[in-house]
């Protein structure tokens, strides 16, 4: 660099200030201001000039640096773009529409799945491209999507257009405003009930509320000092579920609680011969460490999880226990678990359930993950939390939960009416009379779908089952002697706001009526009810999760995609339709590792499971199990699925996107342009991981 400073060590004489640009490199470079020069140094005119002008190169040449590196940038990014049109390209190769891979694994399934909601997605499409083919021929003509003025027409395509317009306001544009105000109202009331929420949430950190047991455990050896150690009775149901079932065992077996006032009940329910050996073998392996496990397996699956939960509740010996906890085979809870959940039952003989907070081990693995977890972190912080302080009742998660086993008799026990049998004894209990404590700082580990197959398939059945159990107890709720109040919350806030209204109302406003009043403009959606309404209840939504607010876009238009499948499932158990009664265990990806919950426990508390890692040891497999391993892991190949009424919808909202662009209807246009999109990059299932 320094024959390029000579002339100023020759004597520059110049006006102004004098700047020296340093550069080290072209991402790192600064400009120093020296001394003014004395008049002295301004004698020569040309040596004057000279230096300005080399100065002035000098700047140059730093903008020059700093161009490049953009243009750098620009490159590395058309680079990464292709990158991924090559990943979308080859994904999509592989795929598989779900209506194949249904009909080739159950004929009899796929036969018993509604096709009409598919049918009518495909039917509004088709309109739609007619529709926009017409407007664009209209616009192209000069009746640039107004309406035309009652005159003789001149020919045969005005004639038709005049009378379409006739058409679409006297009786298309009616009806369809109609259901959009009604739609409107629903959206209101929802938004109302969702801040609510959030206020009563806002009010219990403000006011730092929360359950306080009468009793604290300290010496579980001695019992001293008062402690209150009841018999405890650990449920640990499960099917075909081998990547998680090594973890499950080992937490449960190191819960910090007394061995002889706890029993381990492992209810298999795998119609797998080897899984079955393994989880068998997993089990005598602790029954020969000392632990007080047993294995129970069914011949058959009869009533899913509350079969199998009904049927291990039977047992003689459960009469000697006082409460039970359940966990699933993904669940891992800590060591401290129980003497954090059970004290809340001492001196409170109308509490019926203890339920704790589900951490996630994977949340951040992709982008699915992590709106998953803002839908949960909201769950769980918000709704959980609030009912729990202000109500004293809250759905049942299934999982993560202590119950007396008292309150679960008095309930009428486990039913197998529908595939929500948590939310079910939930309900009944609540009916009794029994009271329930949501614990915000108690958490158990677990993990997320991480591929949108094994997602879509749960929503499908916690949205389907609520409407089945609405259906069922409906009249119990309404002869039941609760006061109005509980009722009133039961009916309207529990079910059908929450269950019916919210994926009603999301799909059919914003997939259905929004485009077609692209194509019908007299009936239309003010920019308040598209943008500024949906954008503030995401942003209360992902409150609770702070990391996740740069997913806050994402979110939004994911949870608009996910009101296609919430709306079928909630039709399917409304009407009893043959989807609504699938029980799909879902997919586990064994993230839980643990070495994965060694670094969480660490972290949260700075304790250790005791016996961890020589409890996760795989269990030993015979030749042929190893061999037939072997042959299954070649034969598996990972695929896409290719989701068809989330395509149709993608195509339809996409068309109505460039109806609206072409009527320059400003907000309404980037809306659907990008609900489009997300449409079709889940109906490519470029969302979470693929599937084997």
């Amino acid at each position: 660099m320094a024959p390029k400073f000579e002339w100023w060590a020759k004597g520059n004489n110049r006006k102004g200030t004098p700047v020296v640009v340093k550069m080290e490199n072209p991402n790192n470079w600064s400009m120093v201001e020296l001394e003014s020069p004395s008049e002295q140094d301004f004698l020569v005119e040309g040596r004057r000039e000279k230096s300005r002008n080399k100065n002035a190169r000098q700047l140059t040449w730093v903008l020059l640096l700093k161009a490049h590196r953009a243009a750098g940038c620009l490159t590395s990014l058309g680079s990464a773009l292709i990158a991924l049109g090559t990943a979308v390209r080859r994904r999509i190769a592989a795929g598989r529409t779900d209506t194949d891979i249904s009909s080739s694994s159950s004929p009899a399934i796929a036969k018993s799945k509604p096709r009409f909601l598919y049918s009518c997605l495909k039917v509004f499409l088709l309109l739609s491209l007619m529709l926009l083919a017409f407007e664009t021929a209209a616009y192209f003509k000069g009746s640039h999507f107004e309406t035309p003025k009652l005159q003789l027409p001149y020919g045969f395509f005005d004639w038709v257009y005049t009378h379409w317009v006739l058409l679409r306001v006297g009786y298309l544009a009616p009806p369809l405003q109609f259901l959009a105000n009604a739609c409107i109202v629903l959206f209101l009331i929802q938004s109302l009930d969702r801040l609510i929420l959030c206020l009563g949430c806002f009010w219990i950190r403000f006011n730092k509320i929360k359950p306080v047991p009468k009793t604290v455990i300290s010496d579980l050896e001695t019992g001293e000092n008062g402690c209150f150690l009841p018999m405890v009775l650990v449920q640990i149901p499960m099917c075909n579920e081998k990547e998680v079932y090594q973890q499950s065992i080992a937490a449960v077996c190191n819960l910090d609680w007394p061995k002889t006032k706890i029993l381990i009940q492992v209810l298999d329910d795998s119609d797998d011969p080897i899984t079955q050996s393994l989880i068998k073998e997993e089990v005598h392996k602790w029954q020969k460490g000392g632990a007080r496990i047993v294995y129970r397996h069914r011949v058959n699956r009869e009533g899913y999880k509350a079969g199998n939960l009904k049927s291990a509740m039977n047992c003689s010996y459960v009469k000697d226990y006082e409460f039970v906890a359940i966990f699933d085979a993904d669940f891992q809870p800590l060591p401290d678990f129980l003497k954090k959940t059970i004290p809340h039952f001492k001196d409170n003989e109308e509490l019926g359930l203890v339920q704790a907070r589900w951490s996630f081990v994977n949340k951040e693995e992709n982008l699915l993950t992590r709106l998953q977890n803002i839908n949960l972190a909201f769950h769980f912080e918000v709704e959980q939390q609030v009912n729990s302080v202000f109500l004293n009742f809250f759905g049942f998660n299934g999982t993560a939960g202590v119950w007396r086993i008292k309150a679960l008799e008095d309930s009428g026990g486990w039913l197998e009416r529908t595939t929500v049998e948590d939310m079910d004894i939930a309900v009944r209990a609540h009916l009794h009379g029994w009271k329930f404590i949501f614990l915000n700082d108690v958490e158990c580990i677990c993990e997320l779908p991480e591929s949108y197959e094994a997602y879509r398939k749960q929503q499908h059945r916690w949205h389907s089952g609520p409407m089945q159990l609405f259906r069922l107890c409906l009249p119990a709720v309404i002869k039941s002697k609760i006061s109005i109040g509980k009722k009133f919350n039961l009916i309207f806030l529990f079910f059908l706001l929450r269950k019916l209204i919210l994926p009603f109302y999301s799909f059919t406003l914003f997939c259905i009526i929004l485009p077609m009043t692209m194509f019908v403009p007299e009936a239309e959606l003010p920019a308040w009810v598209v943008c500024y309404i949906p954008a503030t209840m995401s942003f209360l939504n992902i409150l609770p999760a702070p990391k996740s607010f740069p997913f806050i876009v994402p979110y939004l238009l994911f949870e608009n995609t996910m009101s296609v499948t919430k709306f079928n499932a909630m039709v399917s158990g409304l009407f009893q339709l043959g989807s609504a009664y699938e029980w799909v265990v879902t997919k586990k990806s064994g993230r839980s590792s643990e070495g994965d919950l060694a670094a969480l426990v660490e972290n949260e508390g700075g304790k250790k499971m005791k016996h961890q890692r020589g409890a996760s040891a795989p269990a030993p497999e015979t030749e042929a199990e190893k061999k037939a391993q072997k042959k299954n892991n070649k034969k598996k190949k990972k695929h896409n699925r290719i989701y068809m009424k989330e395509l149709s919808l993608a195509f339809l909202l996409l068309t109505a996107a460039t109806r609206s662009l072409l009527s320059a209807q400003g907000i309404h246009f980037y809306f659907l342009l990008f609900q489009g999109i997300s449409f079709l990059l889940v109906g490519l299932d470029l969302i979470g991981e693929q599937v084997e």
